[in-house]
C-alpha cells in the first residue's frame, strides 16, 4: 500500500466514523422523543437500529487493523488511528445507552409518570445530542477550541441528572409512580453517560491535535497545549 492510498484508506475510515456519529446522535434524540411522547413504535425502532451502529463499529475496527497490517504509520497517523478507534467505541456505547433509554420507557409505559421528570429528560436529551454533534464536528474540522467546549456543555447535564433524583422522591406516595421514577432515574443516568462519552471523544480530538492526552475534567479553566 502506497502512502497516498494509506491516507485515502484513513479518510474512508474517518468518513465511517462521522457516519457512526450521526447515527448515534440520532439514536439518542429518537430514544428521548419516544420516552417524552410515549411512542412505543419509535422506542422499538431505536432498539432495532442499534445493529447499524454496532456494525459500523466492527467495520471501522476491522478496517483499521487491515490498514495497520499493510502500512507502518508515522506518529501523526498513529494518533489519528488511535483517536478513531477510541471514538468509535464511545459512539457504540452511546448507541447502547440510547437502547437503555428506550427500554426504560417500554418497561414503564403503562405506569403513571411525572411531567416535570419528562421535561428534565427532554432537556438532557437536547443537551447531550448537541454534545455529540459538537464533539464530532471538532473531529471533522480538527478544531481544538470546539472540543474544549465539551466540559462546560456537560455541566448542565450533570445538574439535571441530579435533579431527577429529587423529582423521583416526590413520587414516593404512589408505588406505581415511584417505580416509573426509579426507571427514569436510570434513563437519566444513561443520558449522563452519553454526555461523558461525548467528552471522551473530545479528549481524543485534543490528543489528535496536540499529541498530548489530557482528561478534560478541569480543562474548562486551562488551555490544552
Amino acid at each position: 500500500m502506497t502512502r497516498e492510498s494509506f491516507h485515502e484508506a484513513l479518510e474512508r475510515i474517518e468518513f465511517d466514523l462521522l457516519a457512526q456519529g450521526e447515527l448515534a446522535s440520532a439514536s439518542v434524540q429518537r430514544s428521548v422523543e419516544a420516552l417524552v411522547t410515549s411512542d412505543e413504535q419509535l422506542a422499538l425502532a431505536v432498539i432495532e437500529a442499534d445493529d447499524e451502529i454496532d456494525d459500523l463499529y466492527l467495520r471501522i475496527d476491522q478496517e483499521v487493523l487491515q490498514v495497520l497490517a499493510l502500512q507502518s504509520p508515522v506518529a501523526a497517523d498513529l494518533r489519528l488511528v488511535s483517536a478513531i478507534l477510541h471514538s468509535c467505541l464511545h459512539l457504540e456505547r452511546i448507541g447502547d445507552q440510547s437502547v437503555n433509554v428506550a427500554k426504560m420507557f417500554l418497561a414503564t409505559k403503562d405506569l403513571p409518570g411525572s411531567a416535570s421528570m419528562r421535561q428534565q429528560l427532554d432537556e438532557m436529551g437536547t443537551l447531550v445530542v448537541g454534545m455529540i454533534r459538537t464533539a464530532m464536528e471538532s473531529f471533522a474540522k480538527r478544531d481544538l477550541e470546539l472540543c474544549l467546549r465539551l466540559p462546560q456543555m456537560d455541566d448542565p447535564v450533570d445538574r439535571l441528572n441530579r435533579a431527577t433524583h429529587l423529582e423521583a422522591l416526590k413520587l414516593a406516595d404512589d408505588p406505581g409512580a415511584l417505580d416509573w421514577g426509579m426507571h427514569m432515574n436510570m434513563a437519566a443516568r444513561a443520558l449522563e453517560r452519553v454526555g461523558d462519552n461525548a467528552v471522551d471523544i473530545a479528549e481524543q480530538v485534543g490528543f489528535l491535535l496536540t499529541g498530548e492526552f489530557r482528561e478534560f475534567t478541569d480543562a474548562s479553566h486551562d488551555d490544552l497545549a
